[in-house]
């Protein structure tokens, strides 16, 4: 968006009676389509620009959003704003980010856009292809349907302080579903990849094939008994595991005192030479940005550190309430205050393969699938259904399902294992873990 109309804006919410301001501009394309047993199933085409206007009066704030950025529209969204932040209630934390943290231009370029642009055709084909090698695959009854898409957007903040900043990515992505078996029987496989730049992608057969693979090989899945035993959660979700710790050091989070780690920042939460970091500036990372979306510079930081918690996920609002300083993890959409987020997570991987992990710990489960997480987050007990495959002698032995896995995160965290076998998916990446003695509830 263009940062005259931003500016603009801002002169506005100055001149209805704001202290300070902020506007947010963003611009997005997005094209998908989806195909089911060889048809064309859905085509959706996006296009959008969308302002967001945040305002302070003393320590108040209000924060308007929508997309008709004409003249006269702009000036109702700023006196909206400046009235909607005097009847607010005073946030003494509130404020833009001190300025000595904020990036300055020019600002490195982190290669997340790719220009081209492909066709409805081209994504129809990509998708039809994914489908088809997934119904190829031997055991495969039927299909979900492929899918393919491409966005490409851009950002751009500015405030009354003085800073501007913007960035700009593009998205391509492909998925397959298969379904394998009949009636009772029946599976599901699927498999899926996000990247920036199109020559990133796997090709449709490989990701329809490993979908239909991962169909046929759950088929015969048995319910087992309860027991306590170990339970590797393979790489594809393996990073699941790390949504609850990411609340647990969530700098709002601590400052309320919801957090089962409030109280452990600079003690050990894992075993000694685990490394959980974050790295805003990876080439081509579905997370990386040259500032935060309050301006503060971004840089690459350990979360934890030969195990200790070294640090909290800090905007602007939370580090004055903690009495610390932003970490440049604020993240908001055009419609609210920031939050926090990471930018690009990775738990480094360990030096052993999971192979080799499953053979030390002789039989157990592999996890291939999660859904239904809960987790108190005062305490950290967790549970969450999982389906996925027995193991034993540290081979695979056949596909189980309908199994809940339970612990206290404290717990899990401080004994869980690092496999070898790290692959960069998205944003939050993981190896697979092993993680022993965990509860398995079954039949």
């Amino acid at each position: 968006m263009d940062a005259d109309l931003l500016h603009d804006t801002i002169r506005r919410a100055l001149a209805a009676g704001a202290d300070a301001a902020e506007a947010v501009g963003s611009s997005r394309r997005a094209l998908s389509v989806s195909v089911r047993l060889g048809e064309l199933e859905e085509v959706e085409r996006e296009e959008a620009r969308d302002l967001g206007l945040r305002v302070f009066v003393g320590q108040r704030q209000a924060v308007v959003a929508g997309s008709d950025i004409s003249e006269a529209a702009r000036s109702r969204m700023a006196e909206r704003a400046v009235a909607m932040a005097r009847l607010a209630p005073e946030d003494p934390y509130a404020g833009f980010a001190p300025a000595d943290r904020l990036a300055k231009g020019p600002f490195p370029d982190l290669d997340l856009y790719d220009p081209s642009s492909p066709t409805p055709v081209e994504l129809e084909d990509q998708a039809r292809e994914a489908e088809s090698f997934a119904l190829a695959v031997p055991g495969v009854t039927n299909s979900e349907g492929g899918s393919a898409s491409w966005s490409e957007g851009d950002w751009r903040l500015v405030t009354s302080e003085g800073f501007e900043g913007a960035h700009r990515a593009s998205g391509f992505s492909l998925s397959a579903s298969a379904i394998a078996g009949e009636d009772s029987g029946m599976e599901r496989g699927g498999e899926w990849r996000s990247v920036r730049h199109r020559s990133d992608l796997p090709a449709p057969g490989v990701i329809g094939a490993d979908a239909g693979a991962r169909a046929v090989a759950r088929l015969g899945a048995r319910k087992i008994s309860s027991t306590t035993a170990a339970v590797v959660f393979e790489n594809r979700l393996s990073s699941s595991l790390l949504g609850p710790l990411l609340s647990a050091i969530s700098g709002p989070s601590v400052a309320r005192g919801v957090s089962f780690l409030k109280d452990r920042l600079g003690q050990p939460v894992f075993a000694k030479g685990v490394r959980l970091t974050d790295d805003p500036h990876r080439l081509r990372g579905l997370g990386s940005a040259p500032f935060d979306d309050e301006g503060v510079l971004t840089e690459k930081r350990a979360f934890i550190d030969d195990g200790v918690l070294t640090t909290w996920l800090l905007n602007t609002a939370s580090a004055r309430q903690l009495k610390m300083s932003t970490t440049g993890h604020a993240s908001r959409g055009l419609a609210g205050a920031p939050g926090v987020s990471p930018h690009n997570l990775t738990l480094e991987p360990g030096a052993e393969t999971p192979e080799a992990l499953m053979a030390a710990a002789g039989k157990g489960l592999v996890v291939t699938s999660m859904f239904g997480p809960s987790i108190n987050a005062n305490t950290g007990d967790w549970s969450v259904g999982v389906s996925g495959f027995w193991f034993e002698d540290g081979a695979l032995a056949y596909p189980v399902t309908e199994i809940t896995v339970a612990g206290n995160l404290i717990d899990i965290y401080a004994r869980l294992i690092p496999a070898s076998d790290l692959e960069i998916r998205g944003s939050t990446n993981a190896p697979s873990i092993l993680v022993e003695g965990l509860a398995i509830a079954g039949k």
